[in-house]
């Protein structure tokens, strides 16, 4: 009887177990021509890379907007990382008129968090994060409200609160961007932060916000949608995540989701309700950012 191979043996034919944090995700968008996915693989092969996955997807295969969505192991790569950005560039990207980027799995995104007084979208994420189901770090949570201190202390974040009202908003948010440029944001979370951004503040962080909010708008805006939605005896209340832009709500999304709703229903039910969804909903949505699986092309989104 043949000897099972054994993988701790330097001579048996198994390969080494793949380290599963030396991974790196390249996305790519440029104009659709043939040739594209047959570029890039070959030049990861010439270079030793192994391709674990692949997603793509064109707008029009004659003339349209190509995006793509590798992951790969970076064992065996015979290029330091800076040289391989480099390579990839004058090789690929530059002929194909690419807009790429690079993402290392053992570089976790740093996400930063904005939050007023609800905490089921706050406390879903801090609670996702611990879990392992976030591959983040949160270096900071910025509030406008003391209420969720003692909950970020249990998760050991610091914890920031920079009060905001008509007078001081301008300084308030210069605050707010200093804070997250000091802790090294990549992005940032509206966890259901009760506050309008301005133009200056998005300039500013000049990186990705995520915001969510219910679906009823702008059908039903202010401060009791669920109030108004029973009123008007909605029979769906939903959730939609998105990217944050100067118009207000009409970003591009990232992730929505809907359930039924019937005459049954309270204004408080519907609440829980929408409240769950949401959480849900940004959930997923911040998970799509981390993963990288998001490309943004105009004011819509290709989600891998």
């Amino acid at each position: 009887m043949t000897a099972p191979l054994d993988p701790s043996n330097p001579t048996s034919s198994v390969p080494a177990r793949l380290d599963p944090n030396n991974t790196a995700t390249l996305t790519i968008a440029c104009p659709d021509r043939k040739g594209i996915v047959a570029a890039v693989s070959q030049f990861l092969l010439n270079h030793g890379a192994n391709i674990l996955h692949s997603d793509q997807h064109t707008t029009d295969p004659s003339g349209g907007q190509f995006f793509m969505r590798m992951e790969f192991h970076l064992d065996g790569l015979d290029l330091a990382r800076g040289a391989f950005e480099r390579a990839f560039e004058s090789v690929i990207a530059q002929p194909f008129d690419m807009q790429w980027r690079v993402n290392y799995t053992a570089q976790p995104k740093r996400m930063a968090i904005l939050v007023s007084r609800y905490d089921h979208c706050f406390l879903d994420l801090l609670w996702r994060k611990r879990r392992g189901e976030l591959h983040i770090e949160i270096p900071l949570i910025i509030s406008n409200h003391e209420d969720l201190r003692r909950d970020a202390d249990m998760f050991g974040i610091p914890f920031h609160v920079v009060p905001v009202n008509k007078e001081n908003k301008a300084e308030a948010e210069a605050e707010q961007v200093r804070l997250m440029h000091e802790a090294g944001a990549d992005f940032a979370v509206l966890a259901r932060y009760m506050q309008i951004l301005s133009g200056d503040f998005l300039r500013g962080f000049g990186r990705p916000v995520i915001n969510i909010h219910h679906s009823f708008l702008p059908a039903f805006i202010g401060a009791n949608p669920y109030r108004a939605a029973f009123k008007r005896g909605v029979k769906l209340i939903g959730a939609t995540s998105h990217y944050v832009t100067e118009e207000l709500d009409a970003g591009p999304i990232i992730a929505q989701d809907v359930i039924p709703v019937t005459h049954r229903e309270t204004p408080d039910s519907l609440m829980r309700m929408g409240r769950d969804v949401e959480r849900q909903v940004l959930a997923r949505a911040v998970k799509a950012h981390v993963e990288d699986r998001v490309l943004v092309y105009g004011n819509k989104t290709v989600v891998f």
